[in-house]
């Protein structure tokens, strides 16, 4: 399913050998600030995610004193990597890149990495049986270049005539922008796209979306990354900023990057002193993020279609081997929204195993349950650290996003894919670049 029904051109240039969005520059004058921009102090990152980690890049390319504090016992954010499951790696996190005119694409392009456009079949399960199209085509509603209403996905179906046989069409297609189809607003969503330019297509990787980063991104700065280090209150009521753990811990800053999930601010787990501006924490609120799951099925033998689209359990459906040197027979559940936090409330791994085969089985005559081999749950909205999928746009979300990235007293500073304002909120590239954003936005205060 495309991402957008048309393509702009995104450009990059590099010093150094370093990868910069000129997008990400309207903010910055010109390009040629990121040579002349000097800092001496030191800048601590909170988060080893996308976003993180490339801010880190950026800081130590300009010889800058940097510390990144990861909560969790591993990079990457949601950004992850199985292996020994299948003969070929899978990516338990963001696995397509959106896109080859990006960071993300570029750093492909330069490492060699290896991509396959997936141009996968796509069909439907729709009134109980597989079919290859629907009667209307419900994909172009929701990509119409004009003006939607603030209302739901799920209501603007029902609103353009398409009835309950829909309800899990419509599901899948909010799924795939992270969300249930009764939250997410098809006016934000259109327009917070407006600005989409990292190109049309999805592309897999012959390896994983985690390798990419780790190669090219980690390896140059694995030294700077703490790792089990939860973050619980930043005190930046002086100038040397003051960050503890949850060993009571201290560090000091003076800036600080802020790069965890809109989960994770929405849910107070960490302290500022002085409390953040009420404006800043409301909008935090009206940014969405719903529960989500990857969950990895493998067969003896691929009974199932590339792409399924419309299930009551899982709206989506996707063959895993796509891209891959091996074959071996993965099938993808990609949850997310109420069917996320639905199969969440079943309590264990194999009861959400059960209720996917239960599924697959009505959709294949019994060959799911009489083939399956084994499984594996890779459920974020349990990850403490996460807490869901990606960020969304709601219903009358307005500015939220402006507002929740603004920087607190030129020493606040805030990334990561929800923060992202040209569109690509939901990326790996869109937290990258909101990283490169904040880095040059420290430069800029300082250098004033």
């Amino acid at each position: 399913m495309e991402r957008r029904d048309f393509i702009k051109k995104s450009t990059f240039f590099s010093i150094g050998g370093l990868l910069i969005p000129s997008l990400c520059l309207s903010s910055c004058r010109n390009e040629l600030l990121f040579k002349d921009l000097k800092f001496n102090g030191k800048v601590i990152i909170i988060g080893a995610g996308a976003a993180g980690l490339y801010a880190g890049y950026i800081l130590k390319s300009k010889g800058i004193d940097f510390q990144i504090l990861e909560a969790s016992s591993n990079y990457g954010g949601r950004i992850g990597k199985l292996s020994g499951f299948a003969n070929f790696p899978l990516d338990t996190g963001a696995e397509w890149l959106h896109g080859k005119n990006s960071i993300a694409g570029e750093l492909a392009s330069r490492s060699g990495a290896k991509i396959t456009l997936d141009n996968s079949d796509e069909k439907y399960w729709f009134k109980n049986q597989i079919v290859s199209s629907l009667p209307k085509d419900i994909n172009a509603i929701f990509s119409r270049e004009k003006n939607l209403p603030d209302i739901s996905f799920k209501d603007f179906a029902i609103q353009e005539g398409f009835g309950n046989e829909y309800k899990n069409i419509v599901e899948g297609i909010a799924g795939d922008s992270g969300a249930a189809a009764s939250r997410i607003s098809a006016y934000w969503k259109i327009k917070e796209e407006e600005n989409w330019i990292s190109g049309d297509d999805d592309f897999k990787f012959e390896e994983t979306y985690f390798d990419l980063i780790d190669s090219q991104i980690v390896s140059k700065i694995q030294n700077n990354i703490q790792l089990n280090t939860i973050v619980k209150k930043i005190n930046y009521t002086d100038s040397t900023i003051e960050i503890t753990d949850s060993f009571n811990n201290t560090f000091k800053a003076d800036k600080v990057i802020i790069t965890v999930p809109i989960t994770i601010l929405k849910s107070n787990a960490i302290e500022f002193i002085p409390s953040l501006p009420l404006d800043k924490t409301n909008a935090f609120s009206k940014i969405g993020m719903d529960a989500g799951m990857k969950v990895f099925l493998k067969f003896n033998n691929k009974f199932f279609d590339q792409n399924i689209i419309g299930g009551s359990t899982s709206a989506s459906y996707s063959d895993e081997s796509i891209g891959k040197l091996q074959d071996d027979n993965v099938l993808l559940a990609f949850i997310m929204g109420e069917q996320a936090e639905y199969l969440t409330s079943l309590g264990s791994d194999i009861e959400i195993k059960n209720a996917l085969l239960q599924e697959l089985d009505s959709m294949y005559n019994g060959q799911a349950s009489a083939s399956l081999i084994s499984y594996y749950v890779q459920n974020w909205t349990t990850n403490p650290f996460i807490k869901g999928a990606y960020s969304y746009s709601t219903i009358g979300m307005g500015n939220a996003r402006e507002i929740s990235a603004q920087s607190i007293n030129k020493k606040i500073y805030f990334a990561g894919e929800a923060m992202n304002l040209n569109g690509h909120h939901q990326t790996v590239h869109g937290a990258m670049e909101t990283g490169y954003r904040e880095v040059i936005n420290i430069l800029k205060d300082i250098n004033k």
